[in-house]
């Protein structure tokens, strides 16, 4: 495969006009694919030393952070006010005292003994414990533990969980209510397909086919794009792929994305995802049903990232690895240098059992068209592809693992973007 930058973009009329190229609502002819060749010298990935391939993409979002307000109601002091006053301050100063603060983005992080995790609900996980650490693909290079990068917002104190016990952001009463129905909280709403745009996922993605895939490696930079209202997300991921877009479709899929229904605000936030059976019945973000097996007590799946990227400034971009153990079968994921946060347990899948037959990088969005008109919902930075580095969404430093558990670089790199007049891909080298 070729190596690349993949530039998604994406252009709508909430833009400076200056800046506008394309129209969302412009129609061009089926079937036809435009993209624009970015060739871009290492040198300018100042992130990196080496870079195998990247992919730029642009995104639109907003950010709508909600109000909250706590009322304390204690009838009782209209009676004692004095007294119940005096109560009350010393109440909450022992509450301070024993109760762990929220992080700076709201969460209540818990650290949850490594056996009573979500995943060990699972039948065929009951009474077992994590599994050790495999060997890492051939080829896989990661700094010592001592430069070590603290990127989630809930640990910026340096607080982290036991070992034994794993960070398990807590769900909320509000964050249930929110979803379309409690059977649906914590899943994709609907299928998935990439020959077909009248779902309202939109994706602008590289991908590779045609071979035979036991894992992904990419370097990821992270915005904070607008996202118009809270049924709609924006999301940069890697996707490892096997079976049909059928029911028979499995996924497993990392990556950073900004949900309000799913977490009440507009933070980008890191994620994961399985199913088995193309988004119906199987599967869930990060630890919301049994199946992800987490490793790791300094990782929360789901929490906040903090930087971010800056438009024309400062790039900061997150590190992602899946493979497939060789012993065992079952698929690990690695977060940042050298830090495992868990695996899929090899028998949640049909088709992965086995293998890959295709790898995606890109960015999707939800389009609901509330307001009767394509969505002003971002894809990335919200800006062209053409802007390149610094400005535009990228993916670098593309690698798949082969049969022999080899990190690659890519081959036959092509792109595909569902609404190329709104979210735009383009790669270079």
């Amino acid at each position: 495969m070729d190596s690349g930058f993949a530039n998604f973009e994406k252009n709508f009329p909430c833009l400076d006009p200056r800046r506008r190229r394309r129209q969302c609502t412009e129609k061009r002819p089926a079937g036809r694919r435009y993209t624009n060749a970015l060739k871009m010298g290492a040198g300018c990935c100042s992130v990196s030393p080496v870079v195998s391939a990247v992919v730029f993409f642009l995104f639109f979002v907003s950010f709508v952070c909600p109000a909250r307000s706590v009322n304390f109601n204690d009838s009782s002091q209209s009676f004692r006010p004095g007294h119940e006053s005096k109560k009350l301050k010393f109440v909450r100063s022992h509450l301070r005292k024993i109760n762990k603060p929220a992080s700076p983005d709201g969460d209540i992080i818990d650290c949850v003994l490594s056996h009573n995790q979500p995943a060990f609900d699972h039948p065929q996980l009951k009474g077992q414990k994590p599994l050790d650490p495999p060997d890492r693909p051939t080829g896989h290079q990661s700094r010592p533990a001592m430069f070590e990068e603290n990127f989630q917002v809930w640990s910026m104190s340096n607080e982290f969980c036991p070992e034994g016990t794993v960070p398990i952001r807590r769900t909320k009463e509000d964050d249930v209510l929110r979803a379309s129905s409690i059977r649906r909280f914590g899943k994709k709403i609907r299928p998935v397909r990439r020959d077909s745009s009248s779902n309202g996922h939109e994706h602008a993605v590289g991908y590779v086919s045609g071979d035979e895939y036991y894992g992904a490696k990419a370097s990821i930079n992270v915005w904070a794009p607008v996202v118009t209202n809270q049924y709609e997300f924006s999301l940069s991921q890697m996707w490892v792929i096997a079976g049909s877009f059928g029911d028979d479709l499995n996924t497993i899929e990392a990556g950073w994305q900004v949900s309000p229904e799913l977490y009440g605000d507009n933070y980008p936030r890191f994620f994961t995802y399985w199913t088995s059976d193309a988004y119906q019945a199987t599967g869930c973000y990060n630890l919301l049903c049994s199946g992800f097996v987490q490793t790791n007590n300094k990782i929360a799946i789901g929490a906040a990232i903090s930087p971010t990227s800056a438009y024309n400034g400062g790039q900061f971009d997150i590190s992602l690895l899946v493979w497939k153990d060789p012993k065992h079968g079952n698929w690990w994921l690695e977060f940042g240098d050298g830090i495992l946060v868990g695996y899929w347990p090899s028998f949640l899948f049909s088709h992965l059992r086995d293998h890959a037959s295709m790898v995606q990088f890109g960015g999707e969005i939800v389009n609901s068209e509330s307001s009767g008109s394509h969505t002003s919902t971002q894809m990335g930075s919200g800006h062209f592809a053409e802007e390149g580095f610094g400005k535009a969404s990228y993916f670098r430093n593309l690698q798949v693992v082969d049969w022999d558990n080899n990190l690659v670089p890519l081959s036959n790199l092509r792109v595909l973007a569902d609404h190329p007049n709104c979210y735009d891909i383009t790669r270079g080298g």
